[in-house]
């Protein structure tokens, strides 16, 4: 998961109110249940330490929700009486959830906000096709490409097979045109976004065509559906299949990182693999507990930070400064790095910081996948 969406998080300083709920169901006394749940939300709140006017910001933005949402369920983070972030879940939470700390509590958004790679869709035909974006903000639309100008038959004025080897040498020829064309707008659309993933849809012939054209990499991260059409648009048996093939991309994607990790750990007790030093930089090209990965997220060494679904590692205390790379295991070394006041935070709250502010990537290990022994781990960029 790319977290960058949460550094308007980490511009400003906290303490900071975290509130996480269930948008799925719509009931006949939602006004009532509503209401009940701004007063349950405010007391917790109220409850924990948080300001007048940071509550009165959340239970105004909850009053202005809407009956029916999209999303599954809704996390909301405010500070010094403002809103900062009101984000869509792909998962519901099981309760209404609220926090007061130092840091936003964003660690349950490795579990809740869904890891689905961005994808680019192309809806193909003889007349070109038209391209859309899917990432974590929605669906919008990401142009056209146009394809070969098509022929009509017009009138028998010679013999019929003749006329027939003509046309369909024409329509051939217009099927390579539109291909080349709708595969050079992919490249190109491909290297101006973040899409992980190229989905073709539409007419079976097109979509094999423009597969054939693409180069090799490209080619590599494509997937062909057998439902939607250019004129028909998305199906819901579409979004099926291209909700699966996101899916098994993400999936993909988690196993070959574990490969990485499990790979490039270190020896048990040694460096990087929770052992006794907790200064000195890895020596594989993984890292493992606490001290460890505190060390390369904060030397911005890891390129993926691993969130076991359960570990006491996540909830283990640090001592952390104003800044994202002040981050310390104990009081004593934050103070070292020129931090005055140390205050504690969750480690996998103060690691989720350092990941967003880094672009460093972030994925959760389901439960019963091996991963991070306690919960944390990472895979580094580089290593000694």
């Amino acid at each position: 998961m790319d977290v960058g969406f949460l550094k308007p998080l980490f511009e400003r300083p906290g303490p900071w109110a975290g509130v996480y709920m269930d948008t799925s169901r719509t009931m006949e006394d939602a006004p009532r249940r509503r209401r009940l749940r701004e007063r349950f939300v405010a007391d917790q709140l109220t409850g924990q330490g948080a300001d007048r006017a940071t509550c009165d910001a959340v239970v105004e933005r909850l009053a202005g929700e809407q009956e029916a949402r999209a999303s599954a369920g809704r996390a909301l983070f405010a500070a010094h009486g403002e809103v900062v972030l009101d984000l869509p879940l792909a998962t519901s939470p099981l309760d209404v959830v609220t926090s007061w700390s130092t840091l936003p509590r964003v660690a349950p958004l490795a579990s809740l906000r869904g890891e689905w790679p961005a994808c680019l869709v192309a809806f193909v035909d003889q007349a070109g096709a038209d391209l859309e974006l899917r990432d974590a903000t929605g669906t919008r639309p990401a142009g056209r490409a146009p394809g070969g100008r098509p022929h009509g038959r017009g009138h028998r004025s010679v013999p019929a097979d003749r006329h027939e080897w003509h046309y369909r040498n024409r329509i051939g020829n217009t099927w390579e045109q539109t291909a080349e064309r709708v595969a050079d707008e992919l490249v190109r659309r491909w290297a101006d976004s973040d899409a992980e993933l190229l989905i073709l849809a539409g007419d079976p012939r097109g979509r094999r065509a423009v597969r054939d054209r693409l180069p090799e990499p490209l080619r590599d991260q494509v997937a062909e559906t057998r439902h939607g059409s250019r004129a028909g648009g998305c199906s819901e048996l579409l979004d099926a299949e291209i909700c699966h093939a996101r899916a098994e991309q993400a999936r993909a994607h988690l196993e070959s990182v574990l490969d990485l990790f499990r790979a490039g750990r270190g020896r048990p007790g040694g460096p990087g693999a929770g052992g006794h030093d907790d200064t000195a930089p890895p020596s594989s090209g993984a890292a493992e507990g606490v001290p460890a990965v505190v060390e390369v997220m904060r030397s911005h060494q890891a390129a993926t930070l691993l969130l076991g679904h359960t570990g006491g590692d996540m909830r283990h205390e640090v001592w952390i400064g104003p800044g994202a790379d002040q981050v310390a295991v104990q009081r004593s070394q934050a103070r070292a790095m020129g931090v005055r006041t140390p205050e504690p935070a969750r480690a996998d709250d103060a690691l989720m910081r350092s990941a967003a502010v880094a672009d460093t990537e972030v994925l959760l290990v389901p439960e019963g996948m091996p991963g991070p022994a306690g919960g944390l781990g990472a895979v580094l960029r580089w290593h000694a």
